[in-house]
């Protein structure tokens, strides 16, 4: 009877354990995992829609009719908004129009390179710089999942977790015991135990901002843009000051421009149309600059000068109003110089901030270590005196 009763509790407490602990860790594994999957979907379903596009301007087709066609196979996988577009186009609508009414199919950049191909007539010479910026946001996202997912949900919560137990019940009986005993080097401990909460503010403040980081990395474009609408531009601010962001603007800029000026396009129009390709206020007052520079007489090469501190993207220019080359073919090495130099400062900015982190776990951690040592040596030494 007894043994039946063992095996009872035993089963029963491994259910207990099951529903407690390891569907909650299993729940929440498979909440992260949809997460952060969410931005390789969004690459891949604006890959795809980019090789349709690709397929039908090779075999000579009108990009729309391909699309509807598509999408009247009722696949699933293509998603809802792409369904969508598909039923505006079958209106008669062009498909810079459609994707004006479906804004989320497709990051805002693409999706104003595209419409700006539409307006030159010619899509098929926007798609590099298109599937330039994917390649943009998979480097972002190898960043992430090396980075972020485990200094947000890992290390930092952990830390905060063990120290404020340690805080909480450990420190203030240690601290006690060291008194009474008249240990000396216990003023670390009584530190501890006064700044608690400080400490575990500081803590709980920098995970705040590695979540709110993972927030945004998960949100996309959706969320840049509620936030575009309430923050005014702060956020195109705030991008515009980071230095890969910035380079990276500067390569689309150039590239969208290049493409636009030997489509024939006049160049105010195409330096409005260019700075639109970045979606960001900043880049686009600048550019604006630039535009009543030229309306007031200024060269194309001195009136891009405020939007490169090098001088380098107007004598580029220069040099392919001089010669046959063309204004692509002019910047294309300035480009890929700009995405090299983007990459490496992420990437570096990146390792700068994992490192950091990491160390002030490691010099909290060492703190207390030494604290806790340091009395426990001093009692030690105490009691080999008596």
């Amino acid at each position: 009877m007894n043994d039946e009763m063992d095996i009872l509790k035993l089963i029963l407490g491994a259910i207990l354990w099951f529903l407690f602990w390891l569907a909650p860790l299993c729940a929440l594994l498979f909440t992260g995992y949809v997460c952060f999957s969410l931005p390789l979907k969004r690459q891949e379903r604006a890959r795809f829609f980019l090789d349709l596009l690709d397929t039908a301007l090779r075999e000579g087709k009108r990009v729309e009719n391909v699309l509807i066609s598509i999408s009247e196979s009722r696949d699933r996988s293509m998603g809802v908004r792409f369904h969508l577009l598909a039923a505006y186009l079958e209106t008669g609508m062009r498909l810079g129009e459609a994707l004006d009414k479906v804004p989320r199919l497709l990051p805002t950049q693409i999706s104003t390179m595209l419409k700006v191909g539409g307006q030159i007539g010619d899509i098929g010479k926007m798609l590099p710089a298109c599937r330039q910026l994917l390649k943009d946001a998979q480097s972002q996202t190898q960043g992430a999942i090396n980075y972020l997912v485990l200094l947000a949900f890992v290390i930092t919560p952990m830390g905060i977790s063990i120290f404020g137990v340690l805080e909480t019940f450990v420190m203030p009986q240690f601290e006690g015991v060291a008194v009474s005993m008249g240990a000396q080097n216990s003023h670390s401990i009584a530190f501890l135990v006064v700044h608690k909460t400080l400490l575990i503010s500081i803590q709980i403040l920098l995970l705040a901002v590695v979540w709110s980081v993972a927030f945004c990395y998960i949100g996309g474009p959706r969320l840049t843009t509620w936030t575009k609408s309430g923050a005014a531009g702060i956020i195109d601010r705030l991008f515009y000051a980071l230095p890969w962001r910035r380079k990276r603007m500067e390569r689309d800029f150039s590239a969208m421009l290049a493409v636009l000026l030997d489509s024939g396009t006049p160049e105010p129009e195409a330096l409005r149309l260019a700075a639109n390709c970045t979606a960001n206020g900043v880049f686009q007052t600048k550019t604006g600059l630039a535009v009543a520079a030229l309306q007031q007489g200024t060269t194309l090469p001195e009136a891009v000068q405020n939007l490169d501190q090098s001088g380098e993207f107007g004598w580029r220019l220069s040099h392919a109003m001089r010669t046959r080359g063309g204004f692509l073919k002019a910047v294309l090495g300035w480009n890929e110089s700009l995405d090299a130099k983007a990459f490496q400062q992420e990437q570096a900015t990146a390792q700068v901030i994992s490192t950091g982190l990491l160390l002030a776990n490691a010099l909290l951690v060492g703190f207390v270590m030494v604290s806790v040592f340091g009395v426990l040596i001093s009692i030690i030494r105490m009691e080999l005196l008596w």
